[in-house]
């Protein structure tokens, strides 16, 4: 007669005898086995970042993003940053490609250029994530892109009750925008376009960075300054240069006289919104949205369904609801906390 025996799984007591037992415990060896060789598919996976600048601390939050996921999940990940050149670009799409990488996550200097990454990549059939900036074709596994248009129109409103509040309203807004061949900079655009003829306010000139470097936007600044004596504001479309921006305003002696707003966020915005010294800022989660991209491309080894259009709200920061965003700002815009 056979011993009746008692098998501990995982907290739970069963009770087995003879071949019974025997079934368990393969079953239970199974189940384990498959927990570590499906660890090791995922470690044995390999992802890459494809930025169009790392320099800018945009995309280096996002990068931080992706790496966090990936480490979370068992995929290692390399940055490649082009430095805003599309020639970089295509060398390190080549160099990605020939490592044979599992998949790519994608923020291109432009939305033109991401065709042909997009197609090489489709060639050696690697899934794409495109993350931010956008592209000119759907060539893509998914699109996680940021409400570039509700978060500038939000913005815009936030600015145009600013400018009523000190009578302001009769004034010009100047723009510094990003590339408008860019995806996200069109919408942007559109949207505080839009909110400002809502109000009546009217625009000065739009003048389109391409080097993002601080005398660009510093020159860009002043010569709007210069060419309309009723400027009252002006929208810089990104952050990294807002001390550009502020420096042509001090330097022609109208910082009591023209507001500074911004799209996308520094460190030092939270203490420049809580002056005034900057009236608000259309914040993106890049943090975030690198976390989502991993999550994306994790999701699509796994054989499950990719939402092809992933949207992440954007949010418009003022010194009314500062406070209240604070926690969701330090974690998913300056990615200053590890987890979520």
């Amino acid at each position: 007669m056979l011993e009746a025996r008692e098998t501990t799984c995982t907290g739970y007591s069963i009770m087995k005898t003879g071949k019974s037992a025997y079934q368990a415990a393969v079953v239970f060896v199974l189940f384990v086995a498959s927990l570590f060789i499906g660890q090791a598919h995922a470690e044995s996976r390999q992802l890459a970042y494809l930025v169009s600048d790392k320099r800018i601390p945009f995309w280096d939050i996002m990068a931080r993003g992706i790496q966090a996921q990936a480490g979370e999940l068992g995929y290692s990940v390399k940055v490649f940053s082009a430095d805003n050149r599309a020639k970089t670009e295509l060398q390190n799409t080549a160099t990605v490609l020939k490592q044979e990488v599992d998949g790519i996550i994608l923020s291109p200097t432009n939305s033109s250029a991401a065709v042909t990454i997009l197609k090489l990549a489709g060639q050696a059939e690697v899934p794409v994530v495109v993350a931010d900036i956008g592209a000119d074709t759907d060539n893509y596994l998914s699109y996680i892109q940021s409400d570039n248009y509700q978060g500038a129109f939000d913005l815009g409103r936030i600015l145009a009750k600013r400018l009523k509040n000190k009578g302001w309203q009769q004034g010009r807004v100047g723009i510094v925008a990003i590339p408008q061949s860019r995806d996200n900079g069109k919408a942007r655009t559109r949207g505080f376009l839009d909110a400002l003829a809502e109000h009546r306010i009217k625009v000065a000139d739009i003048h389109q960075q391409s080097d993002f470097s601080y005398r660009e936007t510093y020159d860009y600044t002043s010569g709007l300054i210069a060419r309309h004596p009723d400027l009252r504001a002006v929208w810089l479309q990104g952050s990294n240069r807002y001390q550009a921006a502020l420096d042509a305003i001090n330097d022609a002696g109208k910082s009591d006289e023209i507001l500074l707003i911004c799209f996308d966020a520094e460190p030092e915005f939270i203490e420049m919104i809580e002056t005034g010294a900057l009236v608000g800022a259309g914040m993106q989660q890049p943090f975030l949205m690198g976390r989502l991209a991993v999550r994306s491309l994790d999701r699509h080894f796994q054989g499950e369904t990719v939402d092809p259009q992933q949207q992440v709200g954007v949010l418009a920061v003022s010194n009314r609801n500062l406070n209240t965003l604070l926690p969701i700002i330090q974690r998913n815009v300056l990615g200053q906390e590890a987890a979520e």
